[in-house]
C-alpha cells in the first residue's frame, strides 16, 4: 500500500502542477510570496528521515560522534566558524550524515528533486510543502522572539550562534521544527534555495510532527505516468543538474540524464527531424 497522508493532493497534469505549487495569495505587503518550503522526493513512499535515521537503529549513538570527529579531521580555514548550525550545514553539505534535513523556497526546484531519479520513474513521486511561517509558532518563546526582533522569515545561522553544541541545543526540549538559511557555502546551496531545518532531538520524526501538526503541511502526489512530462518541462525552463549543481560534476549529471533510453525507447534522443542549420527552440538542450 502505498503511504498516504492526511493531506496529500494529487495533480494529475503540469497545469494542476502550477497550480497547486503556485496558488500563493497576498500577503499584508500586497506581494505575492510564499509562507512555504518544498522538499520533493522521488518516491512517495518515503518518509521524512534524515540521513543520519537512515544510517541503522544505531544512530542515536553516533550522532555526537560523527560531528566530532568531521571537525577534528578538517584542514585549517575548512570550518569558519564554531557555531552548531554553521558546522551542521557545512557537515550536511559534504555528505555527513545529520539531523537536519533539506528543503527549499523553490517550487520547481522541489520539482526537480521530485523527478531526476530515472530509476524511481516508475513510482509517483510527492512535494512535501510546510508552512514555516506557521511553524514557528510552536517554537519556544525565547526562539519566536529572535525572529520576531530580526525580523526574519526563517533564522540564519549567525541569529543563534550562542548554540555550540547538540546538547546545548536539545536542552530547549519540546517538539518544533526550526528552519534555518545555510550559509552560502558554494553556488549549489544558491542556486537550489536551500533552507534546513532541524528539531531538539535526533529521534524526532518530521512527518510524525506534521501529522500531529496538520496545518503545518500539505504534500503534492505526482503520478509515474506524469514524471517524464514533468522532468522535460523543467529541463525547457533551464531547472536541470546542471544549474543545481554547479560544475563539471552537475553537467555531467545533466547530460546522462538527458541522453538516457527515456520513455520511448534507446533510439528516442537520436531519431528528432532537426532540419539542418536551423536552430533549435530548445536554446538549454544540447545539440543532438
Amino acid at each position: 500500500m502505498p503511504l498516504e497522508m492526511k493531506k496529500d493532493r494529487l495533480v494529475e497534469s503540469w497545469d494542476q502542477l502550477h497550480a497547486a505549487l503556485y496558488g500563493i495569495k497576498v500577503d499584508r505587503h500586497n506581494r505575492y510570496r510564499s509562507d512555504f518550503v518544498y522538499r520533493g522526493v522521488s518516491d512517495r513512499n518515503w518518509h521524512l528521515d534524515t540521513s543520519l535515521q537512515r544510517l541503522g537503529s544505531h544512530y542515536g549513538t553516533v550522532e555526537g560522534p560523527l560531528l566530532r570527529n568531521f571537525l577534528k579531521y578538517a584542514g585549517p580555514d575548512e570550518v569558519d566558524s564554531d557555531a552548531l548550525l554553521y558546522r551542521l550545514a557545512l557537515a550536511q553539505h559534504h555528505g555527513l550524515p545529520t539531523r537536519v534535513l533539506d528543503w527549499t523556497t523553490s517550487p520547481k526546484v522541489a520539482a526537480h528533486f521530485a523527478t531526476w531519479e530515472e530509476a524511481h520513474f516508475d513510482k509517483d513521486a510527492a512535494i512535501w510543502c510546510v508552512d514555516v511561517v506557521q511553524a514557528r509558532e510552536l517554537l519556544p518563546p525565547d526562539l519566536r522572539n529572535k525572529l520576531r526582533v530580526e525580523k526574519a522569515f526563517v533564522f540564519s545561522v549567525e541569529m543563534l550562534d550562542d548554540y555550540k553544541r547538540l546538547a546545548q541545543f536539545d536542552e530547549l526540549g519540546g517538539e518544533f521544527a526550526l528552519f534555518f538559511e545555510p550559509p552560502s557555502l558554494d553556488g549549489r546551496i544558491v542556486n537550489q534555495a536551500a533552507i534546513l531545518s532541524m528539531m531538539p532531538g535526533a529521534g524526532l520524526d518530521m512527518k510524525a510532527f506534521l501529522e500531529k501538526y496538520d496545518h503545518l503541511y500539505e504534500r503534492i502526489i505526482i503520478p509515474a505516468a506524469l514524471k517524464w512530462e514533468l522532468r522535460d518541462k523543467l529541463d525547457q525552463d533551464n531547472v536541470t543538474e546542471r544549474m543545481l549543481f554547479p560544475g563539471l560534476d552537475g553537467t555531467s549529471r545533466w547530460l546522462k540524464r538527458y541522453y538516457s533510453v527515456g520513455p520511448k525507447g534507446p533510439d528516442a534522443r537520436v531519431s528528432v527531424n532537426v532540419e539542418p542549420n536551423r536552430p533549435s527552440a530548445a536554446g538549454n538542450s544540447p545539440t543532438i
